[in-house]
């Protein structure tokens, strides 16, 4: 095809003067800006504005100021209950305040009113062919099929002041997120297992209600979901997910086409497949030996043998942090609590242990120490899911905790349509070499 074959033409010197751009004039600043932030995915602008979390390069995600030790510490938790109720914290992603019982039992509440998931969602699924779709194509399906449930839809096409755009999204954002274990349950148990989540259980909480509908007897597991939920809830508003969700829904869009387009950004191997890439190198290295628990000398020679090949160490690095990830820190207290003599756990500690230094003798790590991604897939895996696609199913469900909470206050303050504005490589190229001249 000759369109093809012109553009296996133009491509290696279009590489190549990009990266002499970003080589030779990356930091120079053009319009307040480096040269380098323009060409390179805008990293470190500061130019999206949230309340709702806050990434502190030495203390991690902060939820509305608080860390995330004393978030599982304040958020109300039933009596006997390892984690805090999912409805509590959202109380907090929301409000700024950390809520009573009371009202965290009151979102419990309203979630499970709403929960109840209209049969052509279902349909929409069974018409991918679970067997063969990916399940993040199945959830993303199922979310966007329920727009037309958009309150906010309904009331934008009636008229209604600016000022009340806050409400039918905080609708929306309530009745989505109710539906979302119970869709996420389905598309596990139809693809993987060719059956049905189990019903509902009335005196579950919401992140309690999911682990029952997956199928996965050990209570502890509803204790785990809950403190993951929490966990991957929200990450500042410039990951892909989130990022993606306020773009769209900047353009009033409502949270169904909103989060659908975010979970699609989720699912790239760079965002939300990271969990499962750990876990695979976690297991690789154990198949290594034989599938025990290797020794820190063997760990160290995987360690080295991956980075000579040119790959990263999965779940190592991170582009803020510049400590272990907190979120990791919890997994961990939880897994020394639960599963000690789990192999594969006494492996990821034995990473843990190793895997920093070697990435500061190699120097190319700014931060060498473990992010949230490297213990979440060997947990899943204990408690017998071990669906390494559906993992980033399960990232989806979390973090639409904090997405709907943003999109519910971007719409409160009048926050407008987001639109960049772009320059062409030769434009780029001019004013670098320019403000090269003025110094």
């Amino acid at each position: 095809m000759k369109l093809k074959e012109k553009l296996a033409e133009k491509i290696p010197p279009a590489r190549t003067r990009y990266k002499t751009l970003i080589k030779e004039l990356g930091k120079k600043v053009v319009d307040k800006v480096t040269a380098e932030q323009v060409a390179g995915g805008m990293r470190d602008i500061k130019c999206l504005l949230t309340d709702i979390s806050y990434l502190d390069p030495h203390e991690g995600i902060r939820f509305r100021g608080f860390t995330i030790p004393e978030v599982l510490e304040k958020c109300p938790r039933r009596a006997g209950a390892e984690v805090p109720l999912v409805g509590g914290f959202y109380y907090l992603l929301l409000t700024g305040e950390v809520p009573t019982l009371e009202e965290a039992e009151e979102v419990e509440a309203e979630w499970k009113a709403r929960s109840k998931v209209p049969q052509y969602v279902y349909d929409v699924i069974e018409a991918q062919q679970p067997k063969e779709t990916h399940p993040m194509t199945l959830f993303a399906m199922g979310v966007l099929s329920m727009q037309r449930e958009s309150v906010f839809a309904k009331r934008y096409a009636q008229g209604m002041k600016k000022e009340e755009y806050w409400e039918p999204m905080f609708e929306d954002a309530m009745n989505m997120v109710a539906k979302l274990p119970a869709i996420a349950a389905y598309v596990y148990r139809r693809k993987y297992f060719n059956d049905y989540p189990a019903d509902p259980d009335p005196n579950l909480c919401w992140g309690a209600n999911f682990a029952h509908m997956m199928k996965v007897p050990n209570p502890e597991y509803r204790e785990l979901m809950k403190l993951y939920f929490i966990l991957h809830s929200d990450h500042e508003s410039g990951n892909v997910s989130a990022h993606t969700a306020h773009l769209v829904g900047s353009a009033l869009s409502d949270i169904y086409y909103s989060w659908a387009a975010g979970l699609c950004g989720l699912a790239g191997p760079l965002h939300g497949l990271a969990n499962q890439e750990c876990l695979a190198w976690i297991m690789k290295l154990m198949d290594r030996y034989g599938g025990r628990v290797p020794t820190k000398e063997e760990v160290e020679q995987f360690a080295w043998e991956t980075l000579n090949s040119g790959q990263v160490i999965p779940g190592y690095g991170h582009a803020v942090l510049r400590k272990t990830d907190p979120r990791y820190t919890c997994q961990r207290e939880f897994a020394l609590k639960h599963c000690p003599n789990d192999p594969i756990f006494q492996t990821v500690s034995l990473v843990y242990e190793v895997v920093p230094e070697v990435l500061m003798k190699h120097g190319k790590a700014k931060n060498p120490w473990p992010n949230v991604d490297a213990h979440s897939g060997q947990l899943q895996y204990y408690y017998g899911v071990r669906e390494w696609d559906f993992y980033t199913v399960l990232f989806g469900i979390g973090r639409a905790l904090g997405v709907s909470a943003n999109l519910v206050w971007d719409r409160a303050v009048g926050q407008p349509i987001e639109r960049p504005k772009s320059v062409t490589t030769d434009m780029l190229e001019e004013m670098a070499k320019k403000a090269t001249e003025q110094v």
